[in-house]
């Protein structure tokens, strides 16, 4: 890292103009980016940091965007002054960007070869051999395996570590001088999480760039960054070195952030609880076809003779990278797809049971999934929202329904009031409790928990967990808790089941396998928590 100043961001101010409705974003925020230095902007949701990053290259919508005061000088020169035209040779060019989701920021219908090679075409002229060779020589740069085999590869094909790293592959083709990186972590395992960020500090060190780092998770800003900058309702509030800022953070803001990291215990429980579940031997093998007759030449063995128990009133944390098998288990779990082996839920053998059958058990066991955003309708009201399944199961009058609905939206700390709005009038943590009302208000035995927090801030998490332990400790709910970040287990889980490709690696009490983990597996995942 150098004193050289490669962007200075002077008084930018910038609103959003809807109708007679004016938001103002970003205020009055000034800062600089050094020369092969690493600056992380943080702070929670819609403190304005994703918008300052998209001001930066003028990637804000047109139509309702207003740059009110301020500049961003690059080279001696005002990029929002510039064009459209000007700043299309500027963008992905000397300024790339790697985004938070890369499944919805690739193009589905393209596969590598051709995402990557738009980039080079555009801004390099290359096409044919040499443009294959540069994106063979970007795909071994960021640590895909067998380049060569994944150039027909569509998004969809990926896992969420490769797409990330074919989004920094495009970012870096160009070798810009200055990479925006918006939540490039967020939604991955912890393993992929650290090999993403080791890479784009390898790759920094390599080529000399500055990079900007959007993010929420202060352990990664500890480990990677080298300065902070801290804002919140659209002001930078305070600007440190990494280790100055830990150490004494000087605004009040700023201290309430450092003390949202996870934490508390598991509620107390019974040791000797009845189970609400049962699980033995569990498969569920995908068959691989070939030919022309589809004949069968082997199996995908997604979840493979998997056995466990979840006790009345505890947690059970389900720990595992990308592709370990947790999703397809879950899915198992609730008869949402085939499989063979054992579930006994409430002394009721599901395996034996029809669909209809079933569908009475589906209330005694609710789900919470990890992006409120989309599994809440658009086009529902929050009360409708909730009382869906009330009116599934034919559950009490309208009455009866609305003054449930009020009471589950109290007992997840939301206005009652607020049930004739709709999800987008919500932040993300609001939709969350919206979400664990929906489960709540059917009173069930056991709710599956499938990443709830990962797309939530470090404060919102807090919060959450809070919550859900709270809920517990009244209801004596028992929940299967699935997540990528341990960090969040270890604040719920009684006990742990690790998963790597479909088999179950290490299970038992969470305190001891905490403690002392005894499979390698498991203890690099320990050391990718809690070492970011």
């Amino acid at each position: 890292m150098s004193d050289q100043v490669v962007l200075k961001v002077d008084s930018l101010s910038v609103s959003f103009h809807q109708g007679a409705t004016v938001n103002h974003a970003v205020k009055d925020v000034s800062f600089e980016l050094l020369k092969g230095e690493t600056f992380a902007l943080v702070g929670e949701s819609g403190s304005g940091k994703s918008v300052t990053a998209m001001a930066l290259t003028k990637l804000l919508p047109k139509n309702i965007t207003h740059y009110d005061a301020g500049n961003v000088m690059f080279e001696a020169e005002d990029l929002l002054l510039k064009n459209e035209e000007q700043m299309r040779k500027i963008r992905g060019n000397r300024i790339g960007m790697v985004f938070q989701e890369p499944l919805t920021a690739l193009n589905p219908l393209h596969n590598v070869y051709k995402q990557i090679s738009e980039v080079l075409r555009i801004h390099q002229g290359l096409s044919g051999q040499k443009a294959k060779e540069r994106i063979l020589e970007l795909l071994t740069l960021v640590g895909i395996p067998n380049p060569e085999s994944r150039l027909k590869s569509y998004p969809h094909q990926l896992s969420g570590g490769q797409r990330q790293r074919i989004m920094i592959a495009m970012a870096l083709a160009n070798e810009p001088e200055i990479l925006i990186a918006d939540e490039p972590t967020t939604a991955l395992d912890v393993t992929i999480q650290k090999q993403v960020l080791n890479l784009l500090q390898e790759l920094q060190q390599k080529l000399g760039m500055t990079i900007l780092l959007i993010t929420h998770d202060l352990g990664v800003v500890r480990r990677y960054a080298h300065r902070v900058g801290v804002m919140t309702k659209g002001s930078l509030v305070e600007v440190n070195e990494t280790a100055a800022l830990f150490e004494t953070p000087q605004h009040s803001y700023t201290k309430a952030l450092l003390a949202a990291e996870p934490c508390g215990h598991p509620v107390e429980t019974d040791a000797n609880a009845i189970p609400v579940m049962t699980v033995d031997q569990l498969r569920v093998w995908f068959p691989i076809k070939r030919g022309v007759f589809k004949h069968t030449v082997g199996y995908i063995k997604a979840v493979d003779d998997i056995s466990f128990e979840i006790r009345r009133g505890h947690t059970l944390g389900i720990v595992g990278e990308s592709g370990s098998g947790k999703t397809t288990l879950v899915q198992a779990l609730l008869k949402l797809i085939d499989s063979d082996g054992s579930i006994i839920f409430e002394k009721q053998e599901l395996s034996k049971l029809s669909s209809l059958q079933v569908r009475p058990l589906r209330r005694r066991m609710q789900i919470v999934f990890q992006d409120p955003f989309s599994s809440l309708s658009p086009r529902m009201s929050v009360e409708e929202i909730i009382s869906e399944g009330l009116l599934i199961h034919q559950i009490g009058t309208k009455k009866e329904r609305e003054l449930k609905v009020i009471q589950s939206l109290q007992e997840v700390g939301l206005d009652p009031e607020t049930r004739h709005r709709f999800p987008h009038e919500f932040s993300g943590g609001q939709r969350q409790r919206i979400a664990i009302a929906r489960a709540l208000i059917l009173e069930p035995d056991l709710i599956v928990l499938d990443e709830p927090t990962s797309a939530l801030d470090r404060s919102i998490q807090a919060q959450l967990m809070d919550l859900l332990r709270d809920l517990q400790q009244r209801h004596g709910f028992s929940y299967l808790f699935i997540s990528h970040d341990l960090k969040v287990v270890k604040t719920i889980a009684h006990e742990i089941l690790v998963l790597k490709e479909g088999k179950v690696l290490e299970s038992g009490g969470a305190e001891s396998i905490f403690a002392e983990p005894k499979h390698e597996y498991t203890k690099e995942l320990l050391n990718s928590a809690f070492s970011i």
